[in-house]
């Protein structure tokens, strides 16, 4: 049986993580208190940040960047999506053709 977590991001309890993404304290609270679900969707979010936004991360202030990015994502708060990003199942484009 899979463990689970009072995720963060949703507010109810959800299937947890296998393993700590990250050492640390920081990976621990994530193992801790975020869901699967909510993890793998920050994880292609932050792919789409790093592609769409062309970070470097080899820069302290891109992983900066990501790290407030993921706090702000994973607490349910507003973060920032990539310029011209329109949700998968959005329907509003193109209806005033």
């Amino acid at each position: 049986m899979s463990r689970t977590v009072f995720c963060r991001k949703y507010q109810q309890e959800m299937e947890g993580l296998d393993a700590p993404p990250f050492p640390g304290p920081k990976g621990q609270d994530i193992f801790d208190n975020v869901s699967k679900k909510a993890w793998q969707e920050w994880m292609a979010h932050q792919t789409m940040l790093i592609n769409e936004k062309r970070l470097n991360m080899m820069e302290p202030s891109s992983r900066a960047y990501l790290g407030e990015q993921m706090q702000k994502f994973l607490s349910g708060e507003a973060y920032d999506e990539a310029e011209g990003f329109v949700p998968q199942g959005d329907s509003s484009e193109g209806k005033d053709a």
